[in-house]
């Protein structure tokens, strides 16, 4: 089974500090992207699709 975590982030889009269950697959990766930023993608189990989060963000709650 894969890892289920949490991760935190401000969301530029809905411009407010954020909180999310995720789970890590074989798509999840942490990337720079062209400009610099440091984005880490994952699957969102709240809303059940993958999500981008870039600069910031805190991951806790691992679950081996």
């Amino acid at each position: 089974m894969k890892a289920t975590f949490n991760i935190g982030y401000f969301s530029n889009k809905d411009n407010k500090f954020i909180i999310r269950r995720a789970k890590e697959d074989d798509k999840t990766k942490k990337w720079t992207a062209k400009n610099g930023t440091e984005c880490f993608t994952y699957y969102d189990l709240d809303k059940m699709g993958y999500r981008t989060a870039t600069g910031k963000y805190k991951i806790w709650g691992k679950i081996a």
